[in-house]
């Protein structure tokens, strides 16, 4: 394979992880929206979700250089409540 095929399929892969890298991005901060939703309304909350899509994304991005995302914790959603009112 040629130094220009090669680099080709390089930007490539490169190019897909960066378009599925910010599908879960979008996808997380839609999870996150939920949970300060159903937060707000007093109802039970789970990051779980939230964070599945964070462990994905940052598997991604120990690979190609992309910037991590920090785990979401239940203490983190009631800051940010309790900072927003």
């Amino acid at each position: 394979m040629s130094v220009h095929l090669q680099i080709a399929k390089q930007v490539s892969n490169h190019r897909k992880a960066q378009k599925e890298f910010l599908a879960l991005d979008k996808k997380r901060e839609k999870a996150i929206d939920r949970v300060l939703e159903d937060a707000k309304k007093g109802l039970h909350v789970s990051v779980h979700e939230i964070n599945s899509i964070t462990k994905e994304m940052n598997n991604i991005a120990s690979t190609y250089h992309f910037p991590p995302r920090k785990e979401v914790t239940i203490d983190m959603v009631r800051d940010y409540l309790t900072k927003s009112e």
